[in-house]
């Protein structure tokens, strides 16, 4: 398969979508358990796409925290996926 990049652009401010959007972006809006924009990514890495762009603007420090790395989590994920390896 090609190298593919998925480009999502979430830049926008929402204003359609007020008052919805006046505390949080409207890509973090909470459709039943998590944020719509996971659901996006989720997709897309679940459709083999290992490189992923969010565009957005620089007042959206939620889309970025919600992404940020977690090493603890990260740690354990690979250790569970070198236990499953040896099972």
């Amino acid at each position: 398969m090609a190298n593919l990049k998925a480009v999502i652009p979430v830049a926008g401010l929402g204003m359609h979508m007020l008052p919805a959007t006046k505390a949080i972006p409207k890509e973090m809006l909470p459709i039943v358990d998590k944020p719509m924009i996971q659901y996006i990514v989720d997709e897309i890495v679940a459709a083999g796409i290992k490189e992923i762009v969010l565009v957005t603007h620089s007042s959206k420090n939620a889309v970025e925290n919600h992404f940020d790395t977690s090493y603890e989590l990260e740690a354990l994920l690979e250790q569970r996926v070198k236990r499953q390896l040896l099972a």
